[in-house]
């Protein structure tokens, strides 16, 4: 799967000299459209040369800007694209099953995924999360709330104080009223990006909340204020968007909190266990 010049421009950071590092960090500010503007209006920005913005762009494999600012558009155009839009452009090899399409596309998203994770960030992450003396906020949007109910369940057997905020803008204050700093919310948000997931992300920061971001590998609005940010590949040769790479992050992460905290969560799951058996939950065999 193609990488983006986000990709690129992060792969080749090291590479690059103290004025391209300075281009890059102020197109990656706003990723996409902080990249969009002319080559002297970026150039001025980042106090450099114009030259500077043609060799930084041949060293992550294109002709030259302008040949980089249309696969920068490219991008834009798809983090846009509705169900009915990506239908009309999907594109399979035409070998083998869909099953095996699928599956390929999958693989891919989730390899491509874990390889540009900073393990050091999901360590971050992890003693977030395990911090059980903050109150921890989950919130999804419209397709992503899925993800936030499934690590929701998990993370309210594993620790207290966890809140599943609800998709609804309108009952948002009524969680917000509640939350300190040190505390953590974590968002969900892939292309078509919410509004309302952003102004929620833009206020729990403004009250010193840790934001801990799942998105694509555009990035929501909402990646120039997180902390902590899970780029996950999501195209499939569908109308819709694949959400298993980001699954299979959560999963990891759902995981390692729980190991970090396993003499705390061992208790909380005997006590929940029996009260599963009283509540006669789960049918028995014996």
């Amino acid at each position: 799967m193609k990488m983006t010049v986000a990709d690129k421009i992060k792969e080749a950071f090291t590479s690059l000299t103290r004025a391209e590092k300075q281009l890059a960090n102020i197109m990656l500010e706003s990723y996409p459209l902080s990249a969009m503007g002319t080559v002297v209006s970026l150039s001025e920005a980042a106090k450099v040369s114009t030259p500077t913005a043609g060799r930084m762009a041949r060293k992550l494999g294109f002709k030259g800007f302008p040949d980089m600012q249309r696969q920068i558009k490219s991008e834009l155009g798809d983090t846009l694209s509705n169900p009915l839009e990506k239908h009309d452009r999907i594109v399979t090899s035409g070998d083998g099953h869909i099953l095996s399409q699928f599956a390929d596309a999958v693989m891919n998203n989730i390899l491509q995924t874990v390889s540009q994770i900073d393990t050091a960030d999901f360590d971050r992450v992890v003693e977030s999360v395990s911090r059980t003396e903050n109150t921890l906020y989950i919130v999804g949007g419209r397709i992503t709330h899925s993800l936030a109910e499934y690590f929701y369940t998990h993370m309210q057997v594993i620790r207290p104080n966890v809140t599943l905020v609800e998709p609804n803008a309108n009952s948002w204050p009524h969680y917000v009223i509640n939350m300190r700093p040190g505390d953590v919310l974590v968002v969900f948000d892939i292309r078509r990006y919410e509004n309302d997931i952003l102004t929620l992300a833009e206020i729990a920061r403004s009250r010193n909340v840790e934001l801990i971001l799942f998105t694509d590998q555009w990035g929501s609005p909402a990646t120039k204020i997180a902390q902590h940010v899970f780029h996950s590949r999501i195209e499939v040769p569908s109308a819709w968007d694949s959400t298993v790479a980001v699954s299979f992050l959560l999963e990891a992460l759902i995981e390692a909190v729980q190991s970090t905290i396993w003499p705390d969560t061992r208790n909380r799951m005997k006590d929940l266990e029996a009260l599963l058996d009283k509540a006669r939950l789960f049918r028995k065999f014996v």
